[in-house]
C-alpha cells in the first residue's frame, strides 16, 4: 500500500446523510502559550456554504488558514473528502481540490483581467507563470479565460489593466483566478470587505453564482452578506466554537447575540 492509499479513506457522512466535503475534529493551535484555536470541530457539506464568523479576535482567520495549510495545527485532524491533510503545505493541499482567496488583493496594476486568468491557467496546466512565454503559447488558454472572466461579469474589462479595475471588480477578477483551479472546495476570505453596499450586492450575487456544484467556506463580518449566502454557519468566540447551525438558529441564540451579533439582531 503507497501512502496515497494509506491516507485515502471513505468520504464521510453528515448527519443529514450527505457528503462532508471538509472536516476538522479536535483542532487547536498555539502561539506561545496562547491558543488561538481550541478543540474546533466543523463539517462541511458537499454542496453547501458554509459562513465563519465571529467577533474580532475570534479565531476565524486562524482557523482560515489551518484548514488551507498556511498555519499547521498544534492538535487535531483536518480532511478533505475523507483524505488527511493535516499538516500540508499549501501547494498540497490546492492539488487536493481546495483553493482560497485572500482578504488583500494582489494584482499585477499591468496586466488585463485576461492576462491574469491565462497566466493562472497555464500555471495549474504545469507551465508556472513565465511571462516571457509567446502571445501564441498563451492563445491555447483564451477561450477558458473568457469564460471565466464572463462567469465574474468583467467581460466587458477583459482587456483593462487591472490597475484601472474599481476594488470590487478586482476583488471579481481574484474570483476568476480561484476558480481557474477548478477546485472542488472553495475558501473565501473576507470577500465583501472594505465594498459599498453596491459592490456587497454585486459579490452576494457572484458567489451565489460561482457556488453552483462546488462547496463554499467563507468568513465575513457583514451578516447580511452571511444570512445571504449561507447554509450553515459556524459562530466561533475565543478560538472555540460558540454555535452552529442554519443562520436563523445562530443570530436567535442568546449567546451569540451577546457575543457578536449585538441588539440590533432583535429587531
Amino acid at each position: 500500500m503507497n501512502a496515497a492509499d494509506h491516507d485515502a479513506a471513505p468520504a464521510q457522512e453528515h448527519a443529514t446523510g450527505r457528503t462532508v466535503a471538509l472536516s476538522a475534529r479536535g483542532l487547536s493551535k498555539d502561539f506561545r502559550g496562547f491558543r488561538a484555536v481550541r478543540n474546533v470541530d466543523l463539517d462541511v457539506v458537499e454542496g453547501e456554504v458554509h459562513a465563519l464568523v465571529g467577533p474580532n479576535g475570534a479565531g476565524k482567520t486562524t482557523l482560515f488558514n489551518l484548514l488551507t495549510g498556511y498555519l499547521k495545527p498544534t492538535e487535531g485532524t483536518i480532511t478533505v473528502h475523507g483524505k488527511d491533510i493535516t499538516g500540508r503545505e499549501p501547494e498540497q493541499i490546492a492539488h487536493e481540490g481546495v483553493a482560497r482567496s485572500f482578504q488583500i488583493t494582489s494584482l499585477f496594476d499591468n496586466l488585463t483581467p485576461r492576462e491574469h486568468v491565462e497566466l493562472g491557467l497555464q500555471g495549474m496546466a504545469g507551465g508556472g507563470l513565465r511571462f516571457w512565454r509567446s502571445d501564441k503559447r498563451l492563445l491555447q488558454y483564451r477561450e477558458r479565460a473568457d469564460e471565466l472572466i464572463a462567469e465574474v461579469g468583467l467581460s466587458a474589462l477583459a482587456d483593462r489593466p487591472a490597475g484601472e479595475l474599481a476594488y470590487g471588480q478586482k476583488r471579481a477578477l481574484e474570483m476568476a483566478l480561484v476558480i481557474s483551479l477548478d477546485p472542488k472546495v472553495l475558501l473565501l476570505d473576507e470577500p465583501t470587505a472594505g465594498m459599498g453596499r453596491e459592490d456587497v450586492n454585486r459579490t452576494i450575487e457572484l458567489v451565489r453564482q460561482i457556488a453552483v456544484g462546488r462547496t463554499v467556506v467563507f468568513v465575513d463580518h457583514n451578516m447580511h452578506v452571511v444570512g445571504s449566502l449561507a447554509h450553515h454557519v459556524t459562530v466561533l468566540m475565543a478560538g472555540e466554537v460558540l454555535a452552529q447551525g442554519t443562520y436563523d438558529t445562530v443570530r436567535t441564540d442568546s449567546r451569540v447575540i451577546s457575543a457578536y451579533l449585538g441588539e440590533e439582531s432583535r429587531a
